[in-house]
C-alpha cells in the first residue's frame, strides 16, 4: 500500500480535503502540475490513489512523483468537469488526456449589415454577426452554400449598402444582376424587407429546417402556375426540386430528432475514438470524430465525458439533449439519453460506425506510417483478447492431415509479430501412429517440435495454436507436461465450427467478436497450417501412387525407379516414353521389362 510509505506532509493533506465536489491537482518535486482531476468526493478520490497498487505501470510513476495536493472546490459534478476541462487545457498536464486539434475549421457566415452577405470563412470575428458551424468538411459548406445560391439571389458584392449611399445613386448594378444571380440592391431594386425573408429562410435551411422555405416555393410555384406564367412556375419547381433533393439526402432520422448532440467512443490499449454527431430535424448538421491518447488507461467513460465537454464548449452547443452509449454524468442542465431501439438507437449506430471508421482509416496510416505501433495495438489487443499474461509475439501452430489413415504428415507454421515467417515453418511425417489417429498424431508432433528447440536451445513461442478442439488440446498438453514445458508457454485449441478457442482445464470455450483483429490472426494461422499440411500431404500422397505404380513391374527395384523418375519426371511419361529413351536411361534388359509391362500387345521389342 502506497499510503503506508508515503511522507507526513502527503498524509496530512489527504485528510484535510473536504469530501465536496472539485478539481484536485497534483504537484511533483520541481512545482510542476502533473495531473488535474475532477471528483464527486474530493477526500475520497485523492485517497485511492494511494490505498491501493495500481496495476498500470504509468499510474504508480505518477503516485511517486506526487509532492504537492492542491484543490478546488465547486458547487456540482458539472462545474467540477468544466473547471477541469479547463484547467487542463490551460496547464497540459504530462498525465491527462489533452484533445489536440490545431486545425481552423470553416463556418458559415451571415454578416451584420444592411443587406447581409452569406459566405464562407475560417475566422471567427466579434462584429455581431451570425457565424453557424464550426464544419469539420469544407466540401458541406461549400454545397450549401452552393444551394443557398440557387434558391437566393443574394448580394456578393462588399459595398455599404447604408441608405445615404443608395438613395445618392454611389454604386451601379453589376454582371451578378443580369445574370440574375442579385435582385439589385445597390440601385433599391430590390426591398430590405423581402431581402430580410430569404434571410431569414436561409438560417432556417442551416439549421436543418427546410419546412418554411418549401413551403414558400410551393405557394410561388402555384401563383405563377395559375397566371399562366408557367416559365416562371417551372423555374420554382426546379428550386423545389435542389432543395427536396438536398433534405432528402441529409435527413437520415425521423424529422422529429430535433437539436440533439450524439456521442459516441469505442477504444482499445491505447487509444479512444471518439465521435459528435448534430442533429437538427432529423438532419446532421455538424459531425467531428478525434483520437485520443491514453496517459493513465482511462475508461470510455472518462474520455468520453472529457471528449463531450470539450466538444460541446468548442462547437458552442445548447442542445439540450445528448444521446451516448452508456450513462454519464454531466450534471441536471443537460438530458442524458441512453437510447435502446427505434430511431435514437439508430443514430447513435450511426455515430459509433464513424468512430470506427476513423479507427480503420488512422490504422491504415499507421500501418505505413509506424509499423511498430500497429504491430504493439494488435500484439497488446491479443494479449487482452486471449487471456495471456504476455503479449504472443511468436505463435506456433499445428495442423494433422491425413485420408483414412494414409500417408499421416503435420505441419507447424510460425508467426512473428503478427505475420508468417515462412523461413520457420516446418511438416513432420508421423512415425509412430497407425491408421488415422489425429489425437496421437498430434502429441507426436508437439513433442518433436519442442524437444528439438530445447535440444538446440532455440527460443520458445509465447503461445501454442492447435487445429482442433478439447481433444487435440489434451494430447498437446500430454507432450508439454513430458518436456517440462507446462505452465511456460500458454496453448489453445481452436475448433472449426464455431471458432470456439478451449482453454487447458476448462470445459467451457471462448467466443470471440467475429470481426475482432485478434480472431482474424488466429483463423489466418489456422488457415495457414492447413494449407501448408495439406500441401505437403497431397505431395506425398502423388509421390507414393507415382512410385507404388512402377513398382508393380516384375523384378524393377528402387534404384531402377528413382532413375527412370530422375530423366522422365513422372510415371505417365515413362509410360508413354520409346523402348530407346527407356534403353538410353537404363539399359536393354531393364528396358524390354519396362516397356513390355506398359505395352504388353508389343511382345516383341
Amino acid at each position: 500500500m502506497y499510503f503506508r510509505y508515503m511522507p507526513t506532509s502527503l498524509k496530512l493533506q489527504i485528510k484535510t480535503l473536504p469530501n465536496e465536489p472539485g478539481v484536485y491537482q497534483y504537484f511533483d518535486k520541481e512545482g510542476v502540475i502533473i495531473y488535474i482531476g475532477k471528483a464527486k468526493n474530493l477526500q475520497k478520490r485523492v485517497a485511492s490513489y494511494f490505498n491501493k497498487n495500481h496495476e498500470n505501470g504509468k499510474t504508480r510513476v505518477l503516485v511517486k512523483k506526487i509532492v504537492l495536493i492542491k484543490h478546488i472546490v465547486v458547487h456540482t459534478e458539472t462545474d467540477a468537469l468544466l473547471l477541469e476541462n479547463n484547467l487542463i487545457k490551460k496547464y497540459k498536464p504530462r498525465y491527462n488526456v489533452l484533445l489536440k486539434d490545431d486545425k481552423s475549421y470553416p463556418w458559415i457566415c451571415i454578416k451584420k449589415e444592411r443587406f447581409p452577405r452569406v459566405f464562407m470563412t475560417r475566422r471567427v470575428v466579434k462584429d455581431g454577426s451570425e457565424y453557424y458551424g464550426p464544419y469539420t468538411s469544407v466540401r458541406t459548406v461549400r454545397v450549401l452554400l452552393d444551394l443557398i445560391k440557387e434558391l437566393y439571389p443574394l448580394r456578393t458584392c462588399n459595398y455599404d449598402l447604408s441608405h445615404q449611399n443608395i438613395n445618392e445613386g454611389k454604386y451601379k448594378v453589376c454582371l451578378e444582376y443580369h445574370l440574375k444571380n442579385c435582385k439589385g440592391a445597390c440601385e433599391a431594386l430590390e426591398t430590405e424587407a423581402n431581402y430580410a425573408s430569404s434571410t431569414k429562410e436561409i438560417r432556417n435551411i442551416i439549421k436543418g429546417n427546410f419546412k418554411e422555405s418549401i413551403e414558400k416555393f410551393e405557394k410561388m410555384m402555384y401563383s405563377f402556375a395559375q397566371n399562366m406564367q408557367f416559365e416562371e412556375a417551372q423555374k420554382i419547381k426546379d428550386k423545389l426540386h435542389l432543395l427536396s433533393n438536398y433534405q432528402s439526402k441529409s435527413t437520415i432520422v425521423n424529422p422529429s430528432i430535433n437539436n440533439v448532440d450524439v456521442f459516441s467512443i469505442i477504444s482499445d490499449e491505447t487509444h479512444g475514438y471518439a465521435n459528435f454527431l448534430k442533429i437538427s430535424n432529423g438532419s446532421i448538421i455538424q459531425s467531428h470524430t478525434i483520437e485520443i491518447k491514453k496517459k493513465l488507461d482511462e475508461t470510455d467513460t472518462e474520455l468520453l465525458e472529457l471528449f463531450i465537454v470539450e466538444i460541446r464548449q468548442r462547437f458552442d452547443s445548447q442542445s439540450p439533449e445528448i444521446y451516448v452509449p452508456f450513462k454519464v454524468n454531466l450534471g441536471e442542465s443537460v438530458k442524458v439519453t441512453v437510447p435502446k431501439l427505434g430511431d435514437k438507437k439508430r443514430i447513435l449506430e450511426l455515430s459509433e460506425r464513424n468512430a470506427k471508421y476513423y479507427r480503420q482509416e488512422q490504422f491504415k496510416q499507421i500501418k505505413i506510417v509506424d509499423p511498430d505501433r500497429h504491430v504493439k495495438r494488435i500484439m497488446a489487443q491479443m494479449k487482452k483478447d486471449l487471456r495471456l499474461s504476455e503479449e504472443p509475439r511468436h505463435i506456433e501452430c499445428f495442423d494433422n492431415s491425413n485420408i483414412q489413415g494414409t500417408n499421416p504428415v503435420a505441419a507447424c507454421v510460425v508467426f512473428k509479430d503478427g505475420k508468417p515467417s515462412k523461413k520457420e515453418y516446418r511438416h513432420y511425417n508421423i512415425k509412430t501412429v497407425d491408421g488415422p489417429d489425429d489425437f496421437a498424431s498430434m502429441e507426436e508432433v508437439v513433442y518433436r517440435r519442442y524437444k528439438r528447440l530445447l535440444s538446440e536451445d532455440e527460443p520458445l513461442p509465447q503461445l501454442i495454436i492447435v487445429d482442433g478442439g478439447k481433444g487435440q488440446l489434451s494430447s498437446a498438453l500430454k507432450s508439454l507436461d513430458i518436456l517440462g514445458l507446462r505452465g511456460k508457454i500458454a496453448i489453445i485449441g481452436i475448433a472449426k465450427r464455431l471458432e470456439e478457442i478451449y482453454y487447458p482445464g476448462d470445459p467451457i470455450p471462448l467466443y470471440l467478436d467475429k470481426k475482432s483483429e485478434t480472431l482474424k490472426i488466429t483463423q489466418y494461422l489456422r488457415n495457414e497450417a492447413h494449407r501448408f499440411g495439406i500441401t505437403f500431404h497431397r505431395n506425398k500422397r502423388s509421390k507414393s501412387a507415382i512410385q507404388s505404380e512402377l513398382e508393380q513391374i516384375p523384378a524393377i527395384g528402387k534404384q531402377t525407379i528413382t532413375t527412370l523418375l530422375r530423366r522422365f519426371k513422372s510415371a505417365k511419361r515413362i509410360k508413354e516414353a520409346s523402348f530407346d529413351n527407356l534403353k538410353e536411361v537404363v539399359g536393354n534388359a531393364r528396358a524390354t521389362k519396362v516397356y513390355q509391362y506398359f505395352h504388353p500387345e508389343k511382345k516383341d521389342v
